[in-house]
């Protein structure tokens, strides 16, 4: 019986050991579909981050991980040699309802800047608008609960006219008044030159190509740009 003990022990140590590695090897690609940035030890990465939490629009779905317009954004720092480290928590099929449920997760590390890119699917499926307006204030409340000195920016929507105009007015009008009642720094239209366009969108229609997610990128970063404290560079 004890033979048997120690042999358990063994095994159930030997599991945990491979597992933990397996983790580690996995762990980039398993926060990445969580939308669940990875923690670091803030003494040995003095970078500030930089959070985009979002659709598959900032997912990056249909193109490559590093096409998606955070990655660029990142790469853009990188060139400015700029303190930041972008992390990419956007989720295929999010909608404020289930991006409020899954904040805490993208919320284990401090982040100083977080982007939010939600609201697009809510609309696409109807739902009632003080519902989304609710969900998204809710999400502004936690983040900044977390971390008082946080800069949040919000992303603008809109909606193809077939869901009806006065629905499509009040959508529209959501994100500016969200951004001028809790003072966040507003994208007007994230799909600003991208949304409609052909060529630079998926057969789908709705997921910008490698092309137009470099669009997206410019429409970020015309408004964080000043957040990082640079001016004039593009």
């Amino acid at each position: 019986m004890q033979r048997l003990l120690i042999f358990c022990y063994i095994l159930l140590n030997t599991l945990l050991v491979s597992c933990g590695e397996k983790a580690r090897e996995n762990q980039h690609l398993s926060e990445t579909e969580a939308g669940v940035p990875a923690t670091e030890n803030p003494e040995s990465n003095p970078k500030k981050t930089i959070l985009f939490f979002g659709t598959s629009l900032t997912a990056g779905l249909g193109v490559d991980i590093e096409e998606a317009y955070p990655a660029l954004i990142q790469h853009k720092i990188d060139s400015l040699q700029l303190p930041y480290t972008v992390v990419n928590a956007g989720l295929s099929g999010e909608t404020t309802a289930s991006g409020k449920s899954r904040l805490h997760w993208v919320l284990n590390q401090p982040v100083d800047v977080f982007v939010l890119e939600l609201g697009a699917n809510d609309g696409l499926r109807g739902v009632p608008l003080q519902e989304t307006r609710n969900n998204l204030q809710t999400i502004i409340d936690e983040v900044k609960a977390k971390n008082e000195n946080v800069t949040i920016l919000i992303a603008g929507m809109e909606l193809p006219p077939n869901m009806g105009a006065e629905y499509t007015r009040e959508f529209r009008s959501i994100f500016p008044e969200l951004a001028e009642k809790n003072n966040l720094k507003l994208i007007p239209f994230l799909l600003e030159g991208v949304g409609g366009v052909t060529e630079l969108n998926q057969p789908d229609g709705i997921h910008p190509t490698a092309e137009g997610q470099k669009v997206i990128a410019k429409n970020v970063w015309e408004v964080l740009e000043p957040v990082l404290g640079i001016s004039g560079e593009r």
